[in-house]
């Protein structure tokens, strides 16, 4: 089994933390949320991976190499991201024999893509509550008889999850039309594959579409969940870590520093003196955690720095920013409503009660900031001393 996994994309509605970094390759625990999809498809038992790339690809090639985890790895390119079924076209080259086809910036549960590979023809289905904004499966005798894009009147609740085992015919059947939004499907290869052949849904349990920034913060609570703790850095005897904290060799945490796992201390990272960590948090490689500093609930990408007596709560930080001293992070509303944010020039709901501030790669703000809930701060945007900041910028 040959394993394609789409990674392609720029992901617009999680800008701007996708502004040079493609959004399968954004922070998931202690690996980029692709690696996730390549390791379940590799302990699935794929024998090869071919990476469909396209936006910043050099960053995904110099992740993955030519071999991953003992596992030969292939790149195709797709130029114009013109839809799913385009992007595994253009790995067609490499595809002789039954193939995989799983989505870079999915989260699934490695069970279910073991089965998947077992069950092939087949493909991924979870039940939701409401699934007029998924493709819905509809199912005889344990087949898959049909697949209808986002209906008003859902035949079940029974989601297409996105993963894929196809019959080696399927190359053939990859040069599909344009859909009505101009794209070319994986869902319409699908469809002529249940025509042809018999179809198993496999049910996962959980899986995840990472597409905006909260979600992203989502799937680093799934995954920092899981860690078993693991202490190899230096950590001062005066500081207290407690429950499913990992510091890596190389990281260091200072005294009076408390942390409450799940946490993940990435190496490089500095933490303390006197710093507070807690909830599902990541702090990345060579970030630096100030004195008297209070990260809740957060992702701190690369090279981020907090300097002292700030606060971030519920916030995802790309790459290299610095937040200066006394810089405040607001994760609640006063009404108690669900935080909004703007995707893609449209305030839409997180449908979570707290969250704070999405930081793209560069930004700088000055000492005693203030920033409100559910703002952007776009790649590079400053702020001065003294600022509250209520608007996107």
């Amino acid at each position: 089994m040959k394993a394609v996994v789409l990674a392609a994309g720029e992901g617009t509605r999680i800008r701007p933390l996708s502004g040079s970094v493609p959004k399968p390759m954004l922070p998931v625990a202690d690996r980029p949320l692709v690696a996730h999809t390549v390791d379940a498809a590799i302990d699935a038992g794929a024998d090869e991976i071919v990476l469909v790339v396209g936006y910043e690809s050099e960053t995904v090639r110099e992740f993955f190499g030519a071999t991953y985890r003992g596992v030969s790895v292939s790149y195709a390119v797709q130029t114009d991201q013109n839809g799913t079924a385009d992007a595994v076209n253009a790995a067609s080259e490499h595809l002789d024999g039954p193939f995989a086809v799983l989505n870079g910036d999915n989260l699934y549960d490695p069970a279910a893509i073991a089965a998947l590979f077992d069950s092939c023809p087949a493909v991924c289905a979870i039940e939701v509550e409401d699934p007029r904004n998924y493709g819905v499966l509809s199912t005889d005798d344990g087949t898959v008889v049909d697949i209808v894009e986002k209906p008003a009147d859902p035949p079940t609740n029974l989601a297409n999850a996105g993963a894929y085992a196809f019959p080696e015919r399927a190359r053939d059947w990859l040069d599909v039309p344009a859909s009505e939004r101009g794209e070319h499907e994986i869902t319409d290869v699908l469809a002529r594959v249940i025509d042809e052949f018999a179809v198993t849904p496999v049910t996962t349990d959980r899986w995840m579409d990472v597409g905006r920034p909260w979600e992203l913060l989502e799937a680093n609570e799934w995954k920092l969940g899981e860690l078993d703790r693991c202490i190899e850095g230096e950590v001062s005897d005066a500081a207290q870590l407690e429950g499913a904290v990992v510091v890596e060799e190389g990281a260091t945490v200072k005294p009076g520093v408390v942390i409450e796992g799940p946490a993940l201390i990435r190496s490089g990272a500095t933490v303390g003196p006197n710093a507070y960590v807690r909830g599902a948090t990541l702090l990345g490689e060579d970030v630096s955690v100030g004195n008297a500093v209070e990260i809740k609930n957060s992702v701190l990408s690369r090279g981020t720095s907090v300097s002292h007596l700030s606060y971030v709560g519920d916030s995802v930080l790309g790459r290299n920013i610095n937040f200066g001293a006394g810089t405040t992070v607001a994760n609640l509303r006063h009404d108690d409503e669900a935080v909004k944010f703007t995707v893609k020039g449209e305030r839409v709901s997180t449908d979570r009660r707290k969250f704070g501030v999405v930081a793209g790669d560069g930004v700088k703000t000055g000492i005693n900031t203030s920033l409100t809930p559910g703002l952007k701060l776009d790649t590079a945007a400053t702020t001065r001393p003294g600022e509250v900041v209520e608007r996107d910028r």
